[in-house]
């Protein structure tokens, strides 16, 4: 960002040339600016093709590699690949979760942190969240506890790192297990720590829109060594490791490529400086957006570091004539991207309604579906194209005021 950004004054949302150009007007920019950026460089190109010219395609020396170097960034003991970020999840909830369990869970994010306790053939117990860093409220969580609840599952979702404390605290009061779903967060950091450093388990996704990918793939980190070899062993086919064709446990072939590793190798040695400009555009966008009455601007847990996977805003519906829906459509119309994280929660998508059909109300999480917009924050956006998300956004909640 330059030097003279921070003396910039925020848009204003009262200019009269900015009501007349919402509907059919000049757009604010003259190209469309996305919403994610998964373009690879030729580092990145260079190392797959390295691994496909050496015929060692499968799960070796680059997963090894990349197991290393992404628990070290993480400041986890153990990092294991895997091939998504779903069976992550799975790897990870397998040795922690059994069948009848009921587990801690939040309602609000993606299906997957979910499906997968209902896989395992337990029974996720959905709390509500914080409205103000979307992640699982603690103290909705304490009230649904029984003899029967085993485990709590967090999400650190959009980048945010839940509120690790208490949820820890929530756990070692009752005898839980913790797993956090960190799909959306590396690089995340709470206290100063690595967030792989907490909980008996850490999942995390290389979906190709996520702040690093490896085009598909995934990533499990632990502090416990026995948790990894298990892990280790159900990833592939149950098959202990250095004995070949000897299965002892029922597995999966969950395993990630040598390809996919040197990709993602690549993708993490220049993540923190991808995450330093993601974190620039945040404050950027945030200070531009400071007097737009109808917008919420991200907020961050305290005591964690944010890396905006996604930088979601919540739209004051009350003080807008149109839906959120409306408000995206009349910002693309402005050559401005925009994207929907999510518009359901989790106990309003009809298979969690049919599994676990007995769910009370949750109000936040519900409002959250209606409220949030996720606005472009990527390392790849030009200094002009963050004050342009901004007027935009200015724009279109100017027009649509109540």
């Amino acid at each position: 960002m330059g030097a003279t950004s921070a003396r910039r004054q925020p848009v204003s949302i009262a200019s009269p040339a900015t009501r007349l150009a919402v509907d059919g007007g000049t757009p604010v920019s003259p190209e469309m600016i996305p919403v994610v950026s998964a373009r690879l460089g030729e580092e990145e190109i260079g190392a797959a093709v390295e691994v496909l010219r050496s015929g060692q395609l499968r799960q070796g020396r680059k997963c090894a590699e990349f197991e290393s170097e992404f628990a070290a960034a993480t400041g986890a003991d153990f990092a294991l690949t895997t091939c998504n970020g779903t069976t992550a999840l799975q790897l990870a909830y397998e040795p922690i979760i059994g069948p009848g369990d009921e587990v801690l869970c939040p309602a609000f994010g993606f299906i997957a942190t979910a499906s997968m306790i209902l896989a395992r053939g337990a029974a996720p117990v959905f709390c509500d969240v914080h409205a103000s860093t979307f992640n699982i409220d603690p103290a909705d969580a304490a009230r649904r506890i029984t003899p029967r609840t085993t485990a709590v599952v967090a999400t650190h979702l959009y980048g945010n790192p839940a509120d690790i404390h208490a949820v820890e605290e929530l756990a070692d009061r009752h005898g839980l297990s913790v797993i956090y779903d960190a799909a959306q967060s590396h690089l995340a950091t709470y206290q100063g720590r690595g967030i792989g450093a907490f909980g008996h388990a850490v999942t995390y996704s290389f979906y190709p829109t996520k702040n690093m990918t490896t085009g598909e793939g995934g990533m499990v980190t632990t502090n416990d060594g026995e948790l990894a070899q298990r892990i280790a062993l159900l990833r592939d086919h149950g098959m202990e490791l250095g004995r070949r064709y000897h299965h002892v446990a029922l597995g999966y072939n969950y395993r990630l490529t040598d390809v996919s590793a040197a990709i993602g190798l690549a993708q993490l040695r220049r993540l923190p400086e991808r995450t330093a400009r993601r974190r620039a555009n945040a404050a950027r966008l945030t200070e531009l957006l400071a007097q737009c009455a109808a917008v919420v601007t991200p907020v961050a847990t305290e005591g964690a570091g944010h890396v905006y996977h996604q930088y979601t805003i919540r739209l004051h519906l009350g003080r807008l004539r149109c839906s959120r829906d409306e408000f995206a459509r009349l910002l693309a119309a402005e050559n401005v991207g925009s994207a929907t994280h999510y518009p359901r929660a989790i106990t309003e998508q009809p298979i969690i309604a049919e599994r676990v059909p007995a769910k009370e109300p949750m109000p936040v999480s519900e409002q959250l579906a209606r409220e949030v917009l996720c606005l472009p924050v990527h390392h790849d956006l030009a200094e002009i194209q963050i004050e342009r998300i901004a007027e935009a956004v200015a724009k279109v909640a100017s027009a649509r005021s109540t």
